[in-house]
């Protein structure tokens, strides 16, 4: 009975996730957003063809606004706006929000706001 109480903590530890995924909301963009749940640290990556081969994976790194923030509990919340290539990057801790999108190859993220 007390090695199976140990290995139960062992075992929900391994699988916690550090990061987050969820598609950008707009419908012709395959692009997937990736954010750090505890740094709120935003990236993103799409797929792109590639002439006479099988395609490349293009990913993009943290830009201004989009790097580490306070630590706490972040999460990714799509719009339901078709059209929309940004995603939410919210503080479930304190209710703050920031859009974050990419913009010259790099993902950008407004302040957080209330």
């Amino acid at each position: 009975m007390g090695a199976g109480l140990f290995i139960l903590p062992v075992f929900g530890a391994a699988v916690a996730a550090p990061f987050e995924f969820a598609p950008a909301p707009q419908t012709d963009l395959n692009r997937v957003y990736r954010i750090d749940k505890a740094t709120g640290e935003v990236g993103a990556c799409q797929f792109q063809l590639k002439e006479g081969g099988v395609g490349v994976t293009v990913c993009f790194p943290a830009g201004e606004g989009a790097g580490p923030q306070a630590p706490s509990d972040y999460v990714l919340v799509p719009s339901r706006h078709e059209r929309e290539g940004g995603i939410f990057r919210a503080n479930v801790r304190t209710g703050e929000l920031s859009v974050c999108y990419v913009f010259d190859d790099k993902v950008v993220c407004t302040p957080m706001a209330k």
